[in-house]
């Protein structure tokens, strides 16, 4: 089974169902974390509406959170979600700016290897 993200007609993501519980629990936390919604709706019937302002404010913001933070364990936390969602950003063809310095390199390196399991 699998779930769907979708931007109108157009499914961005569809993931295994496993998969899919385990990445809304992380909006979940990341949501709260950051204190802004992140643009993907509730998944119902095994779908979810993704809202692309609201995704691109909260990809952005975790982008930077990441890039800037300076707690080794926080970005080993925070680092596969932020690749994921910065994926999931690129589908829906949102712009994102990964900043520059090593930690950003070793982010666009794992947003690209992402960019095809994070597909429609």
């Amino acid at each position: 089974m699998s779930q769907y993200y979708n931007m109108g007609d157009e499914v961005l993501w569809n993931p295994a169902t496993g998969v899919s519980r385990l990445f809304l629990a992380q909006v979940a936390a990341f949501e709260r974390e950051l204190g802004i919604p992140s643009g993907i709706g509730h998944m119902e019937a095994d779908d979810s509406e993704v809202d692309p302002v609201g995704l691109a404010r909260f990809a952005e913001e975790l982008v930077s959170r990441y890039l800037r933070g300076s707690h080794p364990v926080a970005a080993a936390l925070s680092e596969g979600f932020t690749a994921v969602v910065a994926a999931l950003a690129a589908n829906a063809r949102i712009p994102l700016d990964l900043g520059e310095g090593d930690r950003a390199d070793r982010l666009r390196e794992l947003v690209r290897g992402m960019r095809p399991a994070v597909s429609g």
